[in-house]
């Protein structure tokens, strides 16, 4: 096996030991290796991590699996580690730090009552909550209690848009806490502990990495489902995912030119020629981006017979998988 990366990490534990440790990939005729090598007395120790032909289910595996290790004290001695394009400039450092302070000295009464205050705006607006304000802008919000429309765009994520509608509502509710420390807040990047900041880094890196290790997973999942003609609801229980996600992903799948066809057909199969036209006529002459104005115009009443609104949705966007890949070879072959 030829080695094509290596890099050394050390940790500092308990006592005046130093606990050193190498993390490696390698190929040999197409399989991908990666592990970890500690050294432990006289001895080595070796723990391989991944062994395949993928390299990037093989790259999510080693930057998970590495985020772990940094999480508990080790330290590269290269940086780089991740091979992955790191956020630059100091702009993206400051926000970063803040991010990191808000997670270290969290207001939970604050944070709360502004949670509640979004649940309540999301409902008269009949939008998602994340669409109000996201949990770290929230988190933001409670730790520094900006007092004014100034403070309030100081924090990233808050922007004139947000401001115009909420800022007067959230004022009311930052000014009834005492707010400890002032704006500007550039003293951040002077009080927060350096090795501080390295370790919550490192534990973001971590819940990174698993989400984007257990995303990879799910899509193996659903394409071994869609390969094995498995039906909705078996590839749904394989992967882990509701429905609905798991025809999102077939979508994507569909455009990177993966076969999924077996899939759409049984789903489908409950569905007349005439009706799944009907939806392919709605496409062409309303578009293919937004769903409830295909579904008014072919279902009229969302109570449509035996069928629920869900039900519809799925078979609008199995039917949209088949239109956009028909329209998309008519446009190719023009």
């Amino acid at each position: 096996m030829e080695i094509v990366f290596l890099n050394k990490l050390s940790q500092t534990e308990e006592g005046d030991g130093l606990g050193a440790a190498q993390v490696w990939i390698g190929e040999e005729e197409g399989v991908w290796s990666v592990g970890w090598r500690t050294t432990e007395g006289d001895g080595e120790r070796d723990s391989v991590w991944y062994e395949g032909r993928s390299w990037q289910e093989m790259l999510s595996i080693y930057r998970y699996q590495l985020a772990l290790k940094l999480s508990e004290g080790y330290r590269p001695l290269i940086d780089g580690v991740f091979h992955e394009r790191e956020e630059g400039g100091s702009r993206g450092l400051f926000v970063q730090k803040l991010y990191c302070y808000s997670d270290l000295h969290p207001r939970d009464d604050v944070y709360t009552e502004l949670t509640v205050w979004r649940r309540r705006r999301a409902a008269a607006e009949h939008r998602a909550p994340y669409m109000i304000a996201s949990n770290r802008l929230l988190k933001l919000i409670s730790v520094f209690l900006p007092r004014n429309e100034a403070e309030l765009l100081e924090l990233p994520g808050m922007g004139e848009s947000k401001m115009r509608a909420y800022g007067a509502e959230l004022q009311d509710i930052t000014c009834k806490s005492e707010q400890y420390r002032p704006f500007p807040l550039h003293w951040v990047m002077e009080e927060l502990d350096a090795q501080d900041f390295i370790n919550w880094s490192y534990r973001q890196k971590e819940q990174k990495y698993k989400l984007e290790l257990d995303r990879f997973n799910q899509r193996q999942a659903v394409l071994k489902g869609a390969a094995e003609g498995l039906d909705l609801d078996a590839i749904s229980q394989q992967a882990e995912l509701p429905r609905r996600e798991v025809i999102e992903m077939l979508e994507v799948l569909e455009r990177e030119g993966y076969d999924v066809d077996n899939v759409i057909r049984s789903e489908l199969s409950g569905a007349t020629e005439q009706e799944q036209e009907a939806i392919r006529e709605a496409y062409q002459e309303l578009g293919d981006r937004f769903l409830k104005p295909v579904m008014q115009r072919v279902y009229g009443d969302p109570n449509h017979g035996d069928m629920k609104l869900d039900e519809i949705y799925e078979r609008l966007r199995l039917v949209r998988i088949c239109y956009r890949r028909d329209e998309g070879g008519k446009q190719s072959a023009s």
